[in-house]
């Protein structure tokens, strides 16, 4: 009996997918089951529980339910919630712009240098501004790198250089001519006040300034950013997240050789 029933039950649950459709997927297929997580400037309980779930509701999400509250400091609430979304978005009309180049291993890269190019390449990176957090840049540029992606300073085809974190955006142009820099990799983790973009924004400015952005590769990469920011600011390339050194040494050499053709 209780097979059967569940047999039952199991056979009614919506198994279809319809891109042109797509909610977000938790237990079974079309559930919209979603985790959201907030802070409200409110002060802790009963009432706060309520104003999450309303809130929430507004969201659009059906059955909100908080399934998490805790006071993190006097006025101020963190939930956890859970709910149902009510919306769809059309996945098939989706379109996203992203770095044009092939993805090559380490091996491929440096032959490809070897063949094409005919000499090392310098690359520049740094955290820059008052940035201080380096495991962006060190990730991709130190030679462990990261995740069993080898870092820029182990490979045959490049002169890397790190500069760590908090470096001024006038102290990293000042480098990147020193030391005759083909490309420059800034990494950007904190965006409070969206303050990443007005650093790479400067940066540009001044690379422009001085008569220099056409002929450096530039190339930005952090949490918050994506190939399409970093063109509206300027850039050449966007590295978000899941990106290593692989998808940015595979860049810079194919956009270099694609420069000097013209």
């Amino acid at each position: 009996m209780s097979e059967g029933l569940y047999s039952m039950e199991e056979r009614s649950f919506d198994t279809t997918q319809d891109l042109k459709k797509t909610k977000p997927y938790g237990d079974t297929m079309n559930d919209g089951k979603t985790q959201v997580s907030f802070t409200l400037p409110v002060p802790s309980g009963n009432e706060a529980i309520e104003a999450a779930k309303q809130l929430m509701k507004k969201m659009g999400f059906e059955d909100p339910q908080v399934v998490f509250y805790k006071e993190l400091t006097k006025g101020f609430t963190f939930f956890n919630c859970y709910g149902s979304c009510v919306h769809t978005v059309d996945f098939t009309s989706i379109h996203v712009p992203k770095v044009e180049s092939t993805t090559w291993d380490m091996a491929q890269t440096d032959e490809y240098v070897k063949e094409n190019i005919g000499r090392k390449l310098v690359i520049v990176g740094a955290s820059t501004g008052t940035d201080a957090h380096t495991v962006g840049i060190d990730a991709i540029m130190n030679m462990k790198g990261y995740a069993g992606h080898f870092g820029l300073e182990r490979y045959e085809g490049f002169e890397a250089y790190n500069l760590g974190s908090q470096v001024p955006n006038d102290e990293f142009i000042a480098k990147a001519i020193e030391l005759k820099a083909d490309a420059l990799l800034v990494s950007q983790t904190v965006t409070q006040k969206d303050v990443h973009i007005k650093n790479l924004v400067e940066l540009v400015e001044m690379l422009e300034a001085e008569g220099l952005r056409s002929k450096v590769i530039l190339c930005c990469g952090g949490p918050r950013l994506n190939h399409e920011l970093a063109k509206e600011l300027g850039y050449d390339a966007g590295f978000g997240m899941n990106t290593y050194a692989d998808d940015v040494a595979s860049f810079v050499v194919q956009e270099f050789v694609r420069r000097n053709k013209k």
